[in-house]
């Protein structure tokens, strides 16, 4: 039992350390005009709106939004212009990171974010991501 509690514990201080990196990093992407304003956490509803006839959350068309939105993923923006074949073991380590800490209703808003900013998810990746969104939609 006490090794849980310190395992609790020892997770909540890393995050916590975690969170005030991001925290800093932002703001020196901030301060050097890299973004012009320090993205917040939003809240996605579970469930769709009803207004379209396909629902624009699950939708994978940048023309569905836009608007870029990040999640906690600006640093992906250097590979914009890279393609999908082109990256290397760190990059696609880098991506699959972002992949893996998303929601699984957060995944095709990522993927459409990533087609507005230019940036290809890498080919190693795009098997696993279109078969999050796809059982998203069967369910």
């Amino acid at each position: 039992m006490i090794y849980l509690i310190l395992g609790l514990i020892a997770l909540g201080g890393v995050t916590a350390v975690i969170g005030h990196f991001r925290n800093k990093r932002l703001q020196k992407m901030l301060e050097r005009g890299e973004i012009s304003r320090i993205p917040e956490a939003r809240e996605i509803p579970e469930a769709c709106c009803g207004q379209h006839e396909i629902c624009e959350r699950d939708s994978l068309l940048a023309a569905v939004s836009k608007e870029v939105e990040y999640y906690d993923d600006e640093e992906l923006d250097r590979f914009k212009g890279t393609n999908g074949d082109a990256y290397d073991d760190n990059a696609v380590d880098e991506f699959r990171d972002v992949l893996y800490t998303l929601r699984e209703i957060e995944v095709a808003g990522w993927l459409r974010s990533l087609q507005l900013r230019h940036v290809e998810l890498p080919d190693a990746l795009k098997d696993e991501a279109f078969l999050i969104v796809g059982e998203r939609r069967i369910r």
